[in-house]
């Protein structure tokens, strides 16, 4: 078993304090969901675990298998079992799809994956999710719609198989087709070895990929941990009524946009 722990976490950006310190601990095995209103800190959590460089970690500690991941460059992170799929996929022209997907295994690999198998493997999975047969020979994200963007974002995690999943709204710009394919492929990835922390706004994704924990992200803290029915209550009443427990919730509350950076206002999707 494989074990992320977050300890007293606090991290500014442009010297603006996001987290005020949060203790999170995932176990491999597990899914956990973290639920709260725009402009947080739910995507600033992320992007801190993986190592975004405008991030900067002012105090707590993250280890994974009790190794400090804050040591670590990104590409380290990578290669010890992190990945996160992004709110807002970058393109990448002149890079093909196939190419960064087979060099992404190969690092965390001591062998470089065979041509006839990788091919193998990334036309399975392509069927899988259901994408466009020319994915592999187009550049990265390049004329891509938002949702072929979230859908590439799950293939590249079910082909590098990560110990721990970090997934930043990834059913922003799915329909409802899309959105089933989607849960049915983490789905698929559940096992002992597998662990894998969500960010979303609805209880449609949650309701497809069950999750075994939930947290409720408030101004920087984790101001409640808890099973399905805080997912319920979100659903149902917004999240005002968290000034029942001493903070007043915001339904639309927005930093501003970078990569790998703050949730943007989404609209409700129809359900």
């Amino acid at each position: 078993m494989s074990v992320l722990k977050i300890i007293d976490l606090h991290v500014s950006i442009d010297d603006k304090e996001i987290l005020h310190g949060v203790n999170l601990e995932i176990a491999s095995g597990e899914i956990h969901a973290i639920m709260g209103p725009n402009g947080n800190g739910k995507s600033t959590l992320l992007s801190a675990i993986m190592g975004h460089p405008k991030y900067i970690v002012t105090q707590g500690s993250i280890t994974l298998d009790g190794v400090n991941v804050l040591a670590m460059e990104v590409d380290e992170r990578a290669r010890a079992g992190l990945f996160l799929a992004m709110q807002y996929p970058q393109e990448i022209s002149g890079v093909t799809n196939s190419d960064f997907m087979k060099a992404a295994i190969n690092t965390r690999r001591e062998k470089p994956i065979g041509l006839f198998q990788f091919a193998r493997l990334l036309e399975n999975s392509i069927e899988e999710l259901q994408m466009s047969e020319d994915l592999a020979h187009r550049y990265l994200n390049v004329g891509f719609s938002g949702g072929e963007k979230k859908r590439n974002e799950i293939l590249q995690m079910k082909l590098l198989e990560p110990k721990f999943a970090l997934l930043d709204e990834v059913d922003s710009g799915l329909d409802i087709d899309a959105l089933n394919i989607v849960a049915n492929t983490i789905n698929s990835l559940k096992s002992d070895a597998f662990g894998c922390l969500i960010v979303s706004h609805y209880e449609r994704l949650f309701e497809l990929v069950r999750p075994s924990h939930v947290h409720v992200l408030l101004r920087g803290r984790i101001i409640m941990s808890g099973g399905y029915e805080i997912i319920q209550r979100i659903d149902n009443d917004g999240y005002r009524w968290l000034s029942e427990f001493g903070e007043e919730a915001k339904e639309e509350e927005t930093d501003s946009r970078i990569i790998l950076g703050n949730c943007a206002i989404k609209e409700s999707t129809s359900r």
